[in-house]
């Protein structure tokens, strides 16, 4: 109903409903007050031999239907239903889910800062909270990165080594409070590249990773790449942490097949992973986090050099 501003759609609504309802009553005292006669037919006759009967209604019949009249006329007043009322009760499936979630936020709550509290290692090891971290997966994460978490096409494993924007437990919590936008923009859209210059690309990216590639096209594609993508990709292609993936190594996201890979130049992607900590709150964010790190994939973090006496303190990053 927030989609109609006028009046009207109320009232029409409020209408609507009753008179159903009203409808349905007058029918059925319609039916009860006709006159029938027991053994009687109405004439109405079907494949020669099949008669319809007018005979009355069972009693218990015809009160359980009234009772359910009065029953939908008692849920109208108490709960929403006509238009914009909404009901002595003040019901609205928004507030029941409230009051669900607090109840829930009560009970488990207090688990949820207890891990919280804890590094997110410690808590990768703890096996309860591994079981609840897999069941918060598997309800919020698994439709894109599976079951497994092992991804499919254009949605990342998370058990391997391979981390777009890092895969040390800050890192990993970072991209769920936060989300992720990942863009690579297209190239085969003029002036840019011509197709015969993406196809001598896309083979020098096949052979970083040591796959079949037209070493003719390889050469060439090599300094097109020197042009075109080192600036993100950097000069051997390896990448940088949060601005473009490494493409020497065998990980791919969408494929590894000439055409896949001319595809990409040629129309770019457009990736997002949502953020979750809004949604989710960080307590159970930590523990989400926990569980992506424990999958066996995660990064340790990079020690940090003692800072020499001399020096200010070095803030780990």
């Amino acid at each position: 109903m927030s989609d109609f501003v006028s009046g009207f759609w109320n009232i029409y609504v409020i209408g609507i409903v009753l008179a159903s309802v009203i409808g349905c009553g007058v029918f059925l005292w319609m039916q009860s007050t006709a006159r029938h006669v027991e053994g009687e037919t109405t004439g109405h006759v079907w494949d020669e031999d099949l008669q319809e009967f007018s005979n009355p209604l069972p009693s218990w019949w015809r009160w359980l239907f009234y009772i359910t009249i009065v029953f939908s006329l008692f849920y109208l007043a108490m709960y929403p239903g006509l238009g914009t009322f909404k009901g002595q009760f003040g019901w609205t499936s928004t507030g029941q889910y409230d009051v669900e979630m607090k109840k829930a936020d009560d009970q488990y709550g207090p688990i949820f800062k207890k891990f919280q509290s804890q590094d997110i290692r410690a808590v990768a090891a703890n096996s309860e909270a591994k079981e609840m971290g897999q069941r918060l997966f598997l309800t919020y994460c698994s439709q894109c990165h599976g079951s497994d978490a092992k991804g499919a096409v254009g949605f990342p494993n998370l058990t391997d080594n391979d981390w777009l924007f890092g895969g040390t437990p800050d890192q990993i919590k970072e991209t769920l409070l936060k989300g992720r936008d990942a863009m690579m923009p297209a190239k085969g859209v003029k002036p840019d590249l011509n197709g015969d210059q993406i196809k001598d690309l896309a083979n020098y990216v096949r052979s970083l990773s040591g796959l079949s590639a037209d070493s003719i096209r390889t050469q060439r594609g090599k300094e097109l790449f020197a042009a075109a993508c080192s600036a993100c990709h950097g000069p051997d292609g390896k990448g940088m942490v949060g601005v473009a993936p490494n493409l020497a190594d065998k990980v791919w996201l969408y494929s590894s097949s000439e055409n896949s890979i001319i595809e990409t130049i040629t129309k770019g992607r457009v990736n997002r992973m949502p953020a979750y900590g809004e949604f989710l709150g960080e307590a159970k964010v930590h523990l989400l986090t926990a569980y992506v790190y424990g999958l066996g994939g995660g990064e340790k973090d990079a020690p940090v050099a003692a800072p020499a006496a001399t020096e200010a303190p070095v803030e780990k990053k």
